[in-house]
């Protein structure tokens, strides 16, 4: 497998519009109606996976490995935020990038999230 060249700095990012779905209530980590740390996670690894999505080859992916989450804030149902990815690191396959999610110039959330690139049908195939 070749793997390709990603260079620290690549940046992508993601918004959502908080709904009743994306709070802790929903979600079942809390009760309390606001954005859940399980959806702000999700956000931040659909920034990650962005970063990579116009630079990796076919037949190749990226999955999370590790994630250190560090929500800061809430976010209410109808409030928008953004998740600005960063790739800071390239190790082989592993790739770090750290994450920050804001609602507007606050920010909720800062995210470091592992991803190591693979082979996408070997990978299904050892899930089955």
């Amino acid at each position: 497998m070749e793997l390709p060249e990603f260079a620290p700095g690549l940046t992508a990012r993601v918004e959502l519009t908080v709904t009743d779905a994306d709070t802790a209530q929903a979600l079942g980590s809390g009760d309390v109606p606001v954005l859940g740390t399980p959806r702000v996670l999700a956000l931040a690894e659909a920034a990650t996976v962005a970063c990579t999505a116009r630079q990796i080859p076919g037949g190749l992916t990226t999955v999370g490995t590790r994630a250190e989450v560090e929500h800061k804030a809430p976010t209410p149902v109808g409030h928008r935020v953004t998740a600005q990815a960063t790739l800071a690191k390239v190790d082989g396959r592993k790739l770090v990038f750290d994450v920050t999610v804001q609602e507007g110039d606050r920010v909720v959330a800062e995210v470091r999230v592992e991803r190591v690139v693979l082979d996408r049908q070997r990978f299904i195939e050892k899930a089955l």
